[in-house]
């Protein structure tokens, strides 16, 4: 089951006396986090903070939000998650919620074999890593266009066509 509320970064300090902060984003980039008014400080959707400014600064967001007019105050936000509602965001064709992705089993396209579950996606710059768990044992995957073949999050099914090497060594 898809979660409604998604992690989208992480309040990492304050900028200014005037209460807005800086928040480090969990998202492919800072203008995306730009495009929301509210965001929400647990995984339920509790405790909603309303944007009156969101705009991206170099690696980091910087927002300011109504009721949060001090420094001090905002000093009281540092270390908090902030959540996302999925119904507030769109993806273009082709891009997905890493929560979605995570947990989802991965196939080979070309022998339909099961190569295991995807359980962490990590970000290098270049390209996301998908690390792809089958029998204790982690692969690393590169989550680019020569090998993806499909994803499909309703069905948590991923196909894919392993780079030679991945897969072939496994004793």
């Amino acid at each position: 089951m898809k979660k409604q509320y998604l992690e989208t970064g992480k309040i990492v300090g304050t900028h200014g006396v005037k209460g807005m902060v800086r928040v480090q984003p969990w998202c492919d980039s800072p203008e995306f986090l730009a495009g929301f008014k509210r965001f929400y400080t647990n995984e339920k959707g509790g405790e909603p903070l309303c944007a009156t400014a969101v705009r991206p600064h170099g690696n980091v967001v910087l927002i300011a939000f109504k009721g949060i007019t001090s420094i001090e105050q905002a000093e009281a936000l540092r270390n908090r998650i902030l959540y996302i509602n999925r119904k507030d965001a769109s993806l273009p064709e082709g891009r997905y919620f890493i929560d979605d992705l995570v947990g989802c089993a991965v196939f080979d396209a070309d022998s339909s074999e099961e190569l295991g579950l995807l359980t962490e996606v990590s970000a290098t710059g270049a390209n996301d890593v998908w690390h792809i768990t089958r029998n204790e044992r982690e692969y690393l995957v590169p989550a680019i266009n020569e090998v993806i073949v499909s994803v499909d999050t309703e069905q948590e099914k991923i196909v894919i066509r392993p780079l030679k090497g991945i897969f072939d060594n496994e004793d």
